[in-house]
């Protein structure tokens, strides 16, 4: 935990980092077993739910510890040097979670009813967005699922594209198009409405471990209650830093990459060497400006989540940092790890070792939202004060 230990700044920080990183070494011992069967093991599952992981970003009067942003992101950071595909799964149910307290974004009761399932029962949640034909919603396509009014019940028919842990969720947060309104809404569903299945479709290069198989919905029947988000009065989304669960993640990947191959250029000495290859000069000059990328990258995350969390009234402009963070942190990661590569040599395409498989997570940061280009978008925007 050296690299840790300077982002740590009192004993609550210090207790939760400790927490998630006794999960971490669990995670660890399945990750193999979740990217060869591309799904979310259970045994993840009932360790976070065993240690009240999935409550942590609720409120305290749910039973909750109500996380910071900058303590949200200790946690899952530790958590994915164990396994970045479980950390960045259980990290949006969180960030779900987070905002959901936070942007009062549904009616009282229906908010009562899901932070009750979460906090008493440890329920799994997250949202299903993505389509085939839209992409990521980031992008502002309109869902073609369909939401029609049928005497006091919505049905809905549809497909969802990376739904993350699908086969695990208690509840799904479906988007679609809701006829009577001519409005794109969201539903509350749980797993075991008819009409919900989960196809396992996903065979991915990475993150095979988060199990974002498509969920799919025949005539899925749910309450006019369960419609717990409508968007009839279309608003440019405000920032949201929970988000940063996503460049904390892939960091914490890159991270465990780093501490596994200083253990590896310690310990291995080819027979044309007097020395371990730790003593190599460009082996020392690469740890080094993986370090360095470290450094960079960690500094500017945790340094914009202390201003989100420091100054809430000023939340509305950090849109340009919060994406910035994103791209900087998910880019460096893929170049630290490649230096890692570099390192280890040909040894690290062996699935014997663990370095093959961070090299293919890492790159799923490059695909999660926000992307690139738009973040760059937005920072020409403001350049030119707009």
């Amino acid at each position: 935990m050296v690299f840790q230990k300077h982002f740590i700044q009192n004993e609550r920080q210090r207790n939760l980092v400790d927490r998630a990183s006794s999960l971490a070494d669990k995670l660890k011992q399945r990750r193999k077993q979740a990217d060869k069967e591309a799904s979310f093991p259970i045994e993840n599952l009932n360790d976070l739910r065993s240690g009240n992981y999935l409550s942590i970003t609720l409120p305290e009067q749910y039973g909750g510890e109500q996380l910071s942003l900058y303590e949200f992101l200790l946690v899952q950071e530790k958590l994915a040097e164990g396994d970045g595909a479980t950390a960045l799964s259980v990290g949006w149910h969180l960030g779900v979670i987070k905002e959901l307290s936070e942007d009062e974004l549904w009616s009282n009761q229906m908010y009562d009813f899901i932070a009750k399932e979460v906090g008493e029962k440890q329920k799994l949640v997250n949202r299903a967005a993505t389509e085939p034909a839209t992409g990521s919603p980031t992008r502002g396509g309109i869902p073609e699922t369909r939401a029609v009014l049928s005497g006091d019940k919505y049905v809905l028919n549809g497909r969802k594209t990376f739904t993350t842990m699908a086969e695990v969720l208690d509840y799904y947060i479906v988007t679609a198009f809701v006829e009577e309104k001519q409005a794109v809404g969201s539903f509350l569903i749980p797993n075991d409405t008819d009409g919900v299945k989960v196809n396992k479709t996903w065979d991915t290069l990475g993150m095979r471990g988060t199990g974002s198989d498509d969920l799919i919905l025949e005539n899925a029947k749910v309450p006019m209650d369960y419609l717990v988000e409508i968007n009839d009065k279309p608003k440019r989304p405000g920032p949201k830093g929970w988000l940063l669960h996503i460049p904390a993640c892939y960091l914490g990947i890159a991270m465990a990459a780093r501490n596994d191959v200083i253990e590896f250029a310690k310990n291995f000495q080819p027979n044309s060497l007097n020395t371990p290859i730790s003593e190599v000069e460009h082996i020392r000059q690469k740890v080094g400006e993986i370090d360095l990328k470290l450094m960079q990258a960690r500094h500017f995350m945790y340094g914009v989540a202390e201003k989100w969390d420091k100054y809430p009234e000023n939340r509305s402009e950090l849109s340009g940092e919060l994406g910035a963070v994103k791209v900087a942190a998910t880019n460096y990661a893929n170049e630290i790890v490649d230096l890692v590569m570099r390192i280890v040599g040909g040894r690290g395409l062996a699935k014997n070792l663990p370095f093959e498989q961070y090299y293919r997570d890492v790159r799923a940061g490059l695909h999660n939202p926000p992307m690139d280009d738009m973040v760059v978008q937005i920072l020409a925007k403001q350049a030119f004060g707009k």
